[in-house]
């Protein structure tokens, strides 16, 4: 028997055209929208009439409410359940995935139904979700982010000893160091094997980990061309963290699609991305979120006096970015309790 859901009373978002019409009826059909007409309007396919309530499943009135499709977050870490990421890495494997839990519930309630998660959720997570053992939505697993030694995703202190350890074995764990062209092919076969849907590397630094400045290049070209080149193998893509214009040419010209962050950008970096139909990614709430709540939040000193190098320049590249063409996706990139500001970033992209 199929199930068909009828939603009426509501008011429908037309994103495209930034206007809504007004009260409408909405018919699901095996979880595909079957039609969208006029309250009065809408008629049973087939058959001539409106739909009948014994046709239905199920019924709900949206009393005016807008209706809208759902929102997509390009740039997500579902298990950073707390700021300090070095710390995150070394919680209890079943500790880190019930943390995210809440995470994903609140995701879903603002209304973001497909989550593109930049480091830490695997295959298993995004399997949770799908079959509803846990309330969120649809994920996109880049399983572990790839950094080099000493790079954005080595969260290691400088005093510490211990050796990086690429297999990773904490699920809290948000990236993986991996050193070599050889070495990364490996890690980016034994992403997919896991599931990813795409490859993270590290490509500058950043501000979350300890040792590395922004202006840091991370990966030789043959190592990112290398990661490109397993990735496409696998009819995937690799998605870079980069922030400053050497990184993201550097990245460009290696074949990734996807830069993330961007803040430095130039016009010239920006060209090259639109030449090459890549995306970029701000994540423009997360450097506001840690600048006023970041201390308080446990996120280190070291990364706390990052902040303001990139946090001033955002809204700048995204006028480089539209003037050059470059297609813009929406991400966060929220950690620990500042995941609750994801919608904040609509609101700062409103001033471009």
């Amino acid at each position: 028997m199929k199930q068909r859901i009828l939603i009426r009373n509501e008011r429908i978002l037309q994103a495209r055209k930034a206007s809504l019409l007004g009260l409408h009826q909405l018919l699901i059909e095996d979880g595909r929208i079957k039609s969208i007409a006029p309250n009065e309007a809408l008629e049973q396919p087939g058959q001539e009439g409106p739909c009948r309530p014994d046709d239905l499943t199920h019924q709900i009135d949206a009393q005016g409410d807008v209706l809208m499709p759902g929102l997509i977050d390009c740039h997500v870490h579902v298990l950073a359940s707390q700021m300090h990421l070095g710390q995150l890495g070394k919680l209890p494997n079943v500790l880190a995935v019930l943390r995210s839990v809440p995470i994903l519930d609140a995701m879903i309630r603002r209304g973001f139904t497909t989550v593109r998660d930049a480091g830490g959720a695997d295959d298993a997570l995004a399997q949770a979700t799908a079959e509803g053992t846990i309330v969120g939505p649809r994920i996109l697993p880049s399983g572990r982010a790839l950094s080099q030694t000493g790079g954005h995703g080595d969260m290691r202190e400088r005093s510490d000893i211990i050796e990086a350890c690429a297999c990773t074995p904490k699920v809290g764990a948000i990236s993986r160091v991996v050193d070599g062209v050889d070495a990364v092919r490996k890690a980016v076969r034994e992403e997919i094997q896991r599931g990813a849907t795409q490859i993270k590397i590290m490509a500058s630094g950043g501000v979350a980990s300890p040792n590395d400045p922004i202006h840091f290049l991370g990966y030789s070209e043959d190592e990112i061309k290398a990661a490109v080149g397993e990735a496409d193998n696998a009819s995937s893509y690799v998605m870079a963290h980069a922030y400053t214009a050497r990184a993201i040419k550097r990245a460009i010209r290696c074949g990734v699609r996807s830069i993330e962050h961007g803040n430095l950008v130039d016009d010239e970096a920006a060209v090259m991305m639109a030449d090459a139909g890549a995306f970029a990614v701000p994540t423009l709430i997360t450097y506001e979120a840690l600048a006023e709540e970041g201390k308080a939040l446990g996120l280190p000193k070291a990364s706390l006096a990052k902040i303001e190098s990139v946090r001033a320049e955002g809204l700048r590249s995204l006028e480089i970015f539209a003037k050059a063409g470059v297609s813009m996706a929406f991400g966060s990139d929220l950690l620990g309790a500042t995941q609750r500001l994801q919608s904040e970033e609509f609101r700062l992209r409103a001033f471009v």
